[in-house]
């Protein structure tokens, strides 16, 4: 039987090193993606394109788990991406910003052990208040 968890933590491993090849290795070719990014397929190739956007912008770009919860096919892993904005990003000129975000990612991984759907939700008001994008709002109280 495959370790899921194992699985799921090799997807980051392999973006972490920038082996975007690896990467897509861990892709099935019917892969859905479910996190909708503007102007990219929801397909491997889609999920390819991004982590290459991804890498451009932020070279330095690491995801580093912090937990991992496998149940089934199912496996959920809460991570914390890191990187500095060093070339364009949705159209915005790199600013030598540091971003440091939280996010979730839900894998369903097939008996083949291969990735075969993800969801995904990432701090995206956080990045873009870390890249000076969008104002951040007065300390809670």
């Amino acid at each position: 039987m495959t370790d899921h968890g194992a699985t799921a933590r090799s997807l980051y491993d392999q973006l972490n090193t920038g082996d975007l090849d690896g990467f897509g290795d861990l892709l099935a070719d019917d892969f859905v993606e479910y996190e909708v990014t503007p102007g990219l397929e929801p397909t491997k190739a889609g999920v390819m394109e991004f982590f290459r956007m991804q890498r451009a912008a932020f070279p330095d770009m690491r995801m580093d788990v912090e937990d991992v919860v496998a149940s089934g096919a199912k496996v959920v892993v809460r991570a914390r991406y890191t990187g500095t904005h060093r070339g364009e990003f949705m159209g915005m000129p790199a600013t030598g910003k540091s971003v440091d975000v939280q996010l979730i990612d839900i894998f369903r991984v097939g008996d083949d052990g291969l990735v075969h759907e993800h969801w995904g939700v990432l701090d995206a008001l956080a990045m873009m208040q870390q890249l000076g994008a969008v104002p951040a709002g007065p300390p809670a109280t």
